[in-house]
């Protein structure tokens, strides 16, 4: 605020006594040891099962980052049904679903499917009961084999590995120099403006050389 000429100076409140509202952080290294026994205990409770959960493969939003792509939220219910993996199921062995994200292309809808069916092969299913499996369960062998060893993933499943298509540079071959997108443009714009005239003047040649014939 500026004052003219000789006035009181206004009496503004500029003692937020903000010395007292710092906010330190000298518990980083507390709770960095907190969130690794809470990792800890938490593989602990889940083994075998790993402690991630799968997720799909997205594009990031927006023109500017849609070139990268980042874990999902979840599967669709269209790469479930493709994957032929019923959605309570799904629930059930670490596979998130997203009912509400769409398939926008063919490739990224492929993607996720194979990593579901690769998911679904590697996956060793308990019984409930060990005396009474039923269809899809795993062998005795095979939960005797994975309990004993240590197998539980504690990283990330099935990782995402960025792919760069990016465009490359390269000369410019002959074929290229000799051909103008600006002439085929031209052509085609061309030829859509007058098909109806030069389609007329046909039909006017032809019956004026059928008369002629007459």
């Amino acid at each position: 605020m500026t004052i003219k000429h000789n006035q009181q100076l206004p009496n503004n409140h500029f003692r937020k006594h903000w010395q007292e509202r710092v906010r330190v952080h000298f518990d980083q290294p507390g709770r960095k040891l907190r969130r690794r026994q809470a990792r800890l205990s938490k593989a602990a409770t889940v083994a075998p099962r790993p402690v991630d959960k799968l997720r799909p493969v997205v594009r990031c939003p927006t023109i500017k980052y849609n070139r990268r792509v980042r874990p999902g939220r979840g599967f669709t219910l269209e790469e479930l049904k493709a994957a032929k993996i019923p959605r309570k199921l799904a629930l059930t062995i670490g596979i998130p679903v997203d009912h509400r994200r769409q398939n926008r292309s063919e490739e990224g809808l492929t993607v996720n499917v194979q990593r579901l069916k690769e998911y679904k092969d590697k996956l060793i299913l308990f019984p409930r009961r060990i005396g009474r499996p039923k269809k899809g369960d795993a062998s005795k062998e095979d939960v005797v084999a994975a309990r004993s060893a240590e197998t539980q993933s504690t990283s990330t499943l099935f990782p995402i590995v960025p792919v760069d298509k990016s465009i490359q540079e390269r000369a410019i071959t002959a074929e290229e120099k000799d051909s103008s997108a600006y002439r085929k443009l031209r052509l085609v714009r061309s030829e859509a403006k007058y098909v109806g005239i030069r389609a007329k003047r046909e039909e006017a040649k032809k019956e004026a050389e059928a008369a002629s014939k007459k």
